[in-house]
């Protein structure tokens, strides 16, 4: 009788040890910061020997935070692809933002706790050297293309200079927001929502919130204090 070999091929064990890698980094950028972190801390927390590992299989560490970036970002846009199929027009603000939060709030809900990603993605976004990383890899994405063409659709009478702003200052509550439910929950403490779908309700009323506020005329005075 022949004997099965069952023995990981070169590829496979180069794939394991790639995941390895990949989820020890995105642990420790969460928790420390990116370049709080070396290439051989990585390296030991993922059990390899060799302090190179992350530079062979890898390169550099810009190249290690896009392909951890990938790596969650895929299956984000499945998700987001399929809510957006699901949009019929005319769409509200609202759809549309339930098609931006609710595909990441899945994602992290099916990953299960603990979970990284939310707060590597916070600690990269305030790296001016890394945060182009992201932008690039979610322009790249043709459903939230749809979703932001949608949004400015629905908001016609906004100048382009508040529309640029409020963007900016919804990205920012998206991000830090999930990050601190997915830093409470590792953390086991109380969070305001019991749950990620709850979760993103409560940020798409803000959103909703943000994005709709009257706008103040520069000749209007407010005199409050």
């Amino acid at each position: 009788m022949n004997k099965v070999d069952d023995t990981p091929s070169r590829a496979e064990r180069a794939h394991a040890t790639r995941e390895l890698i990949l989820t020890a980094a995105e642990r420790l950028f969460a928790e420390h910061g990116v370049l709080a972190v070396s290439n051989r801390q990585v390296s030991e927390a993922a059990g390899q020997g060799n302090n190179t590992a992350v530079g062979y299989h890898f390169g550099t560490k810009a190249d290690l935070v896009r392909a951890i970036a990938r790596r969650h970002l895929a299956q984000i846009e499945e998700i987001r692809q399929g809510m957006v199929a699901s949009v019929e027009d005319p769409a509200d603000v609202r759809t549309w933002l339930s098609c931006l939060v609710r595909p990441v709030t899945e994602h992290l809900a099916t990953v299960g706790s603990p979970t990284w990603f939310a707060r590597f993605g916070a600690q990269v976004m305030t790296d001016p050297t890394l945060r182009p990383i992201i932008i690039e890899e979610t322009q790249s994405s043709p459903s939230l293309m749809r979703i932001l063409a949608g949004m400015n659709a629905c908001l016609p009478d906004l100048p382009d200079d508040v529309r640029a702003e409020r963007h900016d200052m919804a990205r920012q509550l998206l991000v830090h927001m999930i990050a601190e439910r997915e830093r409470a929950l590792a953390d086991h403490t109380p969070t305001p929502r019991a749950s990620w779908h709850d979760t993103a309700t409560g940020l798409v009323d803000a959103l909703v919130g943000l994005l709709l506020a009257p706008v103040t005329n520069d000749s209007q005075k407010d005199f409050r204090t």
